[in-house]
C-alpha cells in the first residue's frame, strides 16, 4: 500500500551528471570483434561487458545505435570478446577512435569466431549470437560463449574516464 500525501516527482538530473555517477563504477575493458568479409574485421573498445548466466554460459556486452560497425555486429552470427590486460591501454585507446585499421600490425589469431583472438590478452571469450535488444541508443548483444581461454595477468580497469589496474585491499 502506498503512503498517502503529496507525491514529489523524481528528482532532476543531466547527462553529465549521469556520466560521472557512473564514473565511479570500474569496469573492465575489451576489444568485441567480428568478420565483416572476407578480408576485413571490425573491433571496438567496450566496457559494457558482463556476464549474465553459468547455465548456460551467457555474456552480454553492448554498442550505440550508431556505431558504424553495428550492422556488422546485428549480421554476425559469432565474434569473440578479448580482455584486455594492464599492459594494452595503448590498444584500448586505438580502438576506441577512429582509425584506417585498427587491425594493422596486431598480432592475432582466429578460432571457432573467426575474428581476431588479440595477442596478450588475459582472457577470450569466443561466442555465438543468442539475443539482441535495442535499449535507448545503445543495443544489448547477449551471446552463448562457445569456448573460453584464460591466460596469465591482470585485466585492465577503466574508472573516471581513465584506464588503471584494481589493487587488492589488506586484509
Amino acid at each position: 500500500m502506498m503512503p498517502s500525501g503529496n507525491v514529489h516527482p523524481p528528482p532532476t538530473f543531466d547527462s553529465r551528471q549521469f556520466r560521472d555517477a557512473l564514473a565511479q563504477f570500474a569496469t573492465g575493458v575489451t576489444i568485441i570483434c567480428a568478420r565483416a568479409s572476407e578480408t576485413r574485421f571490425v573491433g571496438f573498445t567496450a566496457n559494457s561487458f558482463n556476464s549474465v548466466s553459468l547455465d548456460p554460459p551467457l555474456v552480454l556486452w553492448s554498442l550505440a545505435r550508431t556505431s558504424a560497425s553495428l550492422a556488422v555486429f546485428e549480421g554476425a552470427e559469432r565474434y569473440v570478446v578479448n580482455v584486455l590486460s594492464t599492459r594494452q591501454a595503448d590498444l584500448a585507446r586505438r580502438f576506441s577512435r577512429p582509425h584506417v585499421d585498427r587491425f594493422a600490425h596486431i598480432a592475432y589469431r582466429l578460432g571457432y569466431a573467426d575474428a581476431p583472438l588479440l595477442d596478450g590478452c588475459v582472457a577470450w571469450f569466443e561466442c555465438r549470437h543468442h539475443t539482441r535488444l535495442v535499449a535507448g541508443d545503445h543495443v544489448i548483444f547477449v551471446g552463448e560463449v562457445v569456448t573460453c581461454e584464460r591466460a596469465p595477468g591482470q585485466g585492465l580497469v577503466f574508472q573516471h574516464g581513465r584506464f588503471g589496474v584494481q589493487a587488492p585491499l589488506p586484509e
